[in-house]
């Protein structure tokens, strides 16, 4: 349906958009230190953005939207507020009101109430806003003077929003979570909250002495609600629907809780390990090491033996957010001199994120994070124990928990954007080695938190094999990373990439298993 091609537009988009900036940022952080420009002056957003808009890549462009903007859902989350204007959903990059004409008038189509007004954000159904202009938000640039506070006027963004009260028009609020202070160039992140009303505005006097317009906006209902209010409950122990407080067992470095608001079943019995479990036959050996003494970079990459295996570049950005798929992503191993903050070890230490299970109302348990989880972000490993393929057929009763490692890959997005910086039109191709290794991970009995994650025909996450304290390839370590920017409790799938009518039983006939995954996209079957 339409419908369905707009959201896959949508998140086609931003993975391009978040793929070149995370590319731009590689391409800085390899330079030498004195060269490097973030943090003088490198927006990254606004480079990027500029890449997409010179190839066409912007969606709803030249016009503006009164409503929901197709592809756009409730909660969606974005890093820059530079998303907002590649979707149509704000157009302005610094004002805080959008409007378009409405017959002979004017009225408002989008806020950003990101607290740069001292707006009340507190009530999730009601809004007070406050209107722009007077010089209440100034920053001074260098060689200018501040302009003295004055009084806001009834006119363009404010009087459009007074405009919609009597037009009765929906307007788009988009919050500001928080602002960055540590990395200016990341900015803040913004979280798209529905359509609104306009019911009453008035004047008084802000805190800079002058008059300013105040805007009550109320939701309408029967929108899905954010998940901040239940966020703040996650935080309590005797949150509703709490039935086991770490079912890790003090494992990972942080509890991994269970929830089930659905009905009464406990977490199914299993034990729990962090470390992929290796037959006794199998015995892997250490890479070899690099030199370094310091955290690895690709200044070094003549001499850092780890560098040169991924191509010469850093796979990661130096906050750990994954560039980009790659066949296979060598970390720095046991061996190495390099310290554990070494830009090249990310996977190898573990779950960082606020993690929990939960009761699905028709998958089982699934798995979601307590906080947003910025795109390019590691998640966990999907471990249990390691299985030659024919051992892996004669457990095929657990076939749900079973992981084929393989070498496939898709290299579209990286293909995409080397077309967008380039400028070139290369060929697209589905880079893949063989379909299997010839190996599988069971993690029926032994396993952890990534046993319990379950398929989505429209995924958030997808799987990339590393290696880090051996050289063996039929055997990577299977790691899952997010390929959208995902909102708190929101539910964490991958797609199984099952083909259809090609898994058998014991007797060697074709089973089926339909899906449930609810996608707009949905394949209907799993397998």
């Amino acid at each position: 349906s339409s419908g369905d091609s707009s959201r896959n537009k949508v998140k086609e988009t931003l993975r391009l958009f978040h793929g070149v900036c995370r590319k731009i940022l590689q391409e800085d952080e390899a330079k030498p230190e004195d060269q490097r420009r973030k943090g003088k002056g490198l927006r990254i957003d606004f480079e990027a953005s500029t890449i997409l808009k010179r190839n066409g890549k912007f969606l709803n462009s030249g016009v503006h939207i009164l409503g929901e903007v197709p592809g756009v859902e409730v909660g969606d989350e974005f890093q820059y507020r530079m998303e907002l204007n590649i979707l149509g959903i704000h157009k302005p990059s610094q004002a805080g009101i959008d409007y378009m004409k409405y017959g002979k008038a004017k009225v408002a189509t989008s806020i950003v109430a990101s607290g740069g007004y001292d707006d009340h954000l507190d009530n999730s159904d009601v809004l007070t806003y406050t209107g722009q202009g007077g010089n209440v938000m100034q920053v001074k640039k260098k060689g200018e003077e501040l302009k003295e506070p004055e009084d806001q006027k009834l006119i363009t963004g404010n009087l459009a929003l007074a405009t919609s009260i009597e037009k009765q028009t929906p307007v788009r609020v988009i919050r500001g979570k928080h602002k960055s202070t540590h990395d200016k160039s990341k900015g803040g992140n913004y979280v798209y909250d529905g359509l609104y009303l306009v019911e009453k505005y008035w004047q008084q006097v802000g805190s800079h002495g002058m008059n300013v317009f105040k805007f009550q906006l109320r939701r309408i209902p029967g929108q899905p609600e954010l998940s901040w209010v239940e966020v703040k409950k996650s935080k309590s122990k005797y949150r509703e629907g709490l039935c086991k407080l770490d079912i890790s067992e003090g494992k990972e470095q942080s509890p991994i809780s269970a929830v089930n608001e659905i009905d009464d079943e406990k977490p199914p019995l299993f034990t729990y390990t962090v470390k992929l479990i290796y037959p006794d036959w199998c015995r892997p050996v250490p890479p070899k090491s690099c030199c370094c003494t310091t955290r690895c970079t690709e200044a070094e990459a003549r001499v850092c033996a780890c560098v040169e295996k991924n191509g010469g570049e850093i796979p990661y950005n130096f906050d750990g957010a994954i560039v980009g798929a790659k066949p296979t992503i060598y970390e720095c191993g046991p061996l190495c001199k390099c310290p554990s903050s070494c830009y090249l070890r990310v996977t190898q230490h573990g779950i960082k994120l606020p993690l929990e299970i939960f009761k699905t109302k028709s998958r089982g348990w699934g798995v979601r994070c307590l906080k947003s989880i910025p795109i390019g972000s590691f998640i966990c490993e999907y471990v249990g124990e390691l299985l030659e393929d024919s051992e892996a057929e004669r457990r095929i009763g657990n076939d749900e928990y079973l992981f084929d490692i393989g070498n496939r890959y898709d290299n579209s997005l990286a293909q995409g954007m080397s077309e967008l910086m380039l400028g070139t039109q290369a060929g697209r191709s589905m880079a893949e080695g063989d379909e299997s290794s010839g190996f599988t991970i069971d993690a029926a009995s032994k396993g952890n938190v990534g046993r319990f994650i379950n398929h989505s025909c429209s995924p958030n996450l997808y799987a990339q094999n590393v290696l880090y304290d051996h050289e063996d390839s039929r055997i990577p370590h299977v790691m899952f990373f997010a390929q959208d920017n995902i909102p708190p409790l929101q539910e964490l799938c991958y797609d199984y990439n099952y083909a259809l009518d090609q898994v058998r039983d014991s007797k060697g006939n074709i089973k089926q298993k339909l899906c449930f995954c609810g996608a707009a996209v949905c394949r209907r079957r799993l397998y």
